[in-house]
């Protein structure tokens, strides 16, 4: 598809707004699975549920539009219901919540009128978001950082922190954070305070002072503190990455105040398709889930992420006070080199890539359960030659 054709638009949001009961599964209903089917992909490709914003894609914000409909109607959370592994309908499986108001077909329309798409659909055109001319008014204020590559493995090493949870992202909240050697997230991009001039005091009576900040693409920029401060304060997505952490993601046990988090589940497929067949004691699904591995698996033959097919429980392991969207991220990061490369067809004959299949021995899975405990994962990664968890190099 390479337009986005409005009226389309309209019909499909109609589809949730005027319920329309038949007898058995009528053409709208299967509509209804196959738009929440979108987002469960949106969901599990990205890591998150879809989000309203000016500074969203279309997509996502028609997905966004599309999961607030299904929440309110009641119609569509009892067809919905039994394919609802991710917690999506009740939002407990949601890494952030959508707090922006349910929009109307005629309101997200204005919204989209006049927006082109570009070739990859995620570009809008002819719309100049407020996020793109706060951005464009600090590019104007960046340089080409002529030493970048003295830079570079920083940012490397401190994006493999964050996957495996070495450090964290957390809302900005004081100028005193504002630091050499501090890690922000502004306007998209990872900055890196690297030198901070001496501290005066500006025309307000306000103490500031000259930074050289690095930005991961490239660029540089010799922006005062306060200018740092309020740019990260205006942008909704702002963030401050935190110091790297000692000690273990979570524990083996639990204690008393430990709140709850689910389970790492490993499966083993039925499916008899050859590649599966041929290496039944090797392909396996490694997940998280915060409900209990039987609910999330009920069903798994009419699902295309458990290859439409039922599955066997081979491993659980139970979790406490972490993050399950960033362990699994975690746990698919170190596994990835062996993901399994399979398309299966859903039940209305569209193509699917699962994600969450690899082809692991699962006395590796175990061992990289144990080092995500004891804190030891570090940079390590599967290699499939060896069958080996090995570090990687720098």
């Amino acid at each position: 598809m390479s337009d986005l054709d409005l009226d389309e638009l309209r019909e499909e949001l109609d589809e949730f707004a005027q319920p329309e009961k038949k007898g058995g599964r009528s053409p709208r209903e299967e509509r209804i699975i196959a738009g929440f089917e979108d987002i469960q992909r949106f969901v599990e490709e990205h890591g998150r549920i879809p989000q309203h914003g000016e500074d969203r894609d279309i997509f996502e914000r028609l997905y966004a539009v599309r999961l607030d409909r299904i929440r309110a109607l009641e119609e569509c959370r009892s067809i919905l219901a039994p394919l609802d592994h991710q917690g999506l309908l009740t939002g407990t499986e949601s890494s952030v919540t959508s707090t922006a108001e349910e929009m109307g077909d005629d309101e997200l329309l204005a919204e989209l009128e006049g927006a082109g798409v570009a070739g990859d659909l995620t570009e809008l055109r002819h719309v100049r978001r407020s996020v793109e001319k706060r951005a464009a008014e600090e590019v104007a204020n960046r340089d080409r950082c002529e030493d970048f590559d003295r830079f570079k493995p920083l940012f490397a090493q401190l994006q493999k922190e964050l996957e495996t949870g070495v450090r964290e992202t957390r809302p900005f909240e004081l100028k005193a954070e504002i630091r050499p050697g501090s890690w922000f997230i502004v306007g998209g991009q990872k900055a890196y305070v690297s030198d901070m001039g001496e501290v005066f005091t500006n025309d307000q009576g306000r103490s500031d002072a000259r930074l050289r900040v690095i930005f991961d693409n490239g660029t540089e920029s010799n922006m005062l503190m306060r200018s740092l401060q309020r740019a990260l304060n205006k942008d909704e997505a702002g963030r401050r990455i935190t110091d790297p952490v000692a000690g273990p993601l979570f524990s083996g046990e639990r204690g008393e105040d430990d709140q709850a988090s689910g389970t790492i589940y490993v499966l083993r497929s039925k499916s008899d398709h050859p590649l599966v067949a041929q290496n039944r004691d090797l392909v396996h699904k490694i997940g998280v889930t915060n409900m209990s591995v039987e609910q999330r698996i009920a069903g798994a033959r009419l699902q295309p992420t458990f290859l439409m097919a039922d599955v066997e429980v081979i491993a659980t392991y139970e979790l406490f006070n972490i993050n399950r969207i960033k362990l699994e991220n975690i746990i698919h990061r170190i596994f990835d080199p062996a993901r399994l490369d399979i398309e299966i067809k859903d039940r209305f004959g569209n193509p699917v890539v699962p994600r969450e299949w690899f082809l692991v021995p699962l006395f590796v899975i175990d061992e990289a359960v144990k080092r995500i405990k004891d804190g030891t994962i570090g940079n390590y990664i599967y290699d499939p030659k060896a069958a080996s968890l090995k570090r990687e190099e720098s």
